[in-house]
């Protein structure tokens, strides 16, 4: 895996600049992206000589595209898409606004919608190529009221995910499509949420950016389709599932 070509999206910190280390370690190169320069930049420096910054807002289809052209620019090649970059909302449903909504789809929807689609062409050219779509257990369980939107939008991306893999399964069987799904992580997702929200290390169960960020490098190595990195968590989904209409209340 020493000479595997990866980019990250929203890799300036959090998850993504966690698993650009991990990996970067490993021997792996990196296309880091991210819109924040100054941060995006340190931790480039903290990848070594093989990691290219590239400052991009995803949430724009040309910036997702100059991100594809300037790592065959300097790479020749990507091997691994990882659609990491995405925002959270505190505000419950009754108080949604057209804008908030559209937010939310925008950053988490869309975003991996332009990666998958700018990627796409080469992994197809080469019949080779992965990509990891990081949703959330929220994009399975809609259990925190506040974050309606953000759950709604990771439902919609855990679906296009499956509906990638299941497109290319007979078309190209040598790109593989993962879905990553963590729980409560310890960074500034909650303090930089929509409307403010709180800190997501004061929740318990929580895991820290490394731990999410050694699960999703194992998912590199292994192509695993759908993984979850909180341990237990896909039993949680099937109970939750379990007792939907048992509740009268």
């Amino acid at each position: 895996m020493s000479d595997t070509i990866v980019v990250i999206t929203g890799a300036s910190g959090g998850i993504g600049a966690a698993l650009a280390e991990l990996i970067s370690r490993d021997g792996m190169s990196v296309t880091l992206a991210a819109r924040r320069k100054d941060a995006l930049e340190a931790v480039a420096a903290r990848c070594g000589s093989r990691a290219l910054p590239v400052v991009a807002d995803v949430t724009q289809r040309a910036n997702v595209h100059r991100i594809v052209d300037e790592t065959l620019s300097r790479f020749r090649r990507i091997d691994v898409w990882i659609n990491n970059a995405g925002i959270g909302i505190t505000r419950p449903p009754s108080q949604l606004t057209d804008q908030d909504i559209d937010a939310m789809i925008q950053a988490n929807v869309k975003s991996a919608l332009y990666g998958v689609q700018e990627v796409l062409p080469h992994f197809k050219e080469r019949n080779a190529g992965h990509i990891i779509n990081v949703s959330s257990l929220l994009g399975r369980i809609p259990f925190a009221m506040i974050r309606s939107a953000y759950s709604g939008a990771k439902h919609f991306l855990n679906a296009l995910t499956a509906m990638l893999r299941e497109e290319l399964r007979e078309s190209h069987p040598g790109i593989q499509v993962s879905l990553v799904s963590p729980g409560v992580v310890r960074t500034d997702f909650g303090l930089n949420a929509m409307h403010g929200g709180p800190d997501s290390r004061q929740f318990p169960g929580s895991q820290s950016a490394e731990e999410v960020a050694a699960v999703i490098a194992q998912v590199i190595a292994t192509r695993a389709p759908d993984v979850y990195t909180l341990p237990g968590a896909r039993e949680r989904v099937a109970a939750y599932y379990a007792s939907i209409g048992t509740d009268a209340s």
